[in-house]
C-alpha cells in the first residue's frame, strides 16, 4: 500500500507488509449493524484457510459474545469485500476468493439489526 505524505521528509519503514506475519496475511472483517463491536477485526490468517473454515471456526470465535450470534442464519448471510456485495466460494481459500494481505471483508445479516434494533 502507497503512503501519501503531506511533507516532505516522511520516511519510515513498513511493519505490516505480509512477509512479516509468519505466513499469515492480516483480514479485517466487521458485523455490518452491530454497534457492540466499533469497528472491524484484523486478525492474521493463513492464505490456504478455506472461507467455510473461517466462517464455521473464526469468525464465531469473534463474534458469538453477541446476544444476537445464536441467530445467525449462514446461508442468509449478505457478504461485502472492500466495500462490494461478493459470493464467496466456500470450499476454496482465502485467496482463491480474492482476500489478498488486508483485505476488508464485512458481513449483514438480514433481520439482525444490534442489541434492541440498535441500528434500525
Amino acid at each position: 500500500m502507497a503512503v501519501i505524505a503531506l511533507k516532505e521528509g516522511y520516511q519510515g519503514e513498513v511493519k505490516d507488509r505480509e512477509e512479516n506475519f509468519h505466513g499469515n496475511r492480516l483480514l479485517f472483517i466487521g458485523w455490518e449493524d452491530h454497534l457492540m463491536f466499533c469497528a472491524p477485526h484484523c486478525i492474521p490468517v493463513p492464505p490456504t484457510l478455506t472461507f467455510e473454515r473461517l466462517v464455521k471456526e473464526v469468525i464465531p470465535g469473534i463474534y458469538s459474545s453477541h446476544p444476537d450470534w445464536d441467530k445467525v442464519s449462514v446461508d442468509q448471510i449478505e457478504w461485502f469485500r472492500s466495500g462490494e456485495r461478493f459470493t464467496p466460494e466456500f470450499d476454496k481459500t482465502l485467496g482463491e476468493n480474492g482476500l489478498q494481505h488486508k483485505a476488508v471483508i464485512r458481513f449483514r445479516t438480514p433481520g439482525l439489526t444490534g442489541i434492541h434494533g440498535s441500528c434500525s
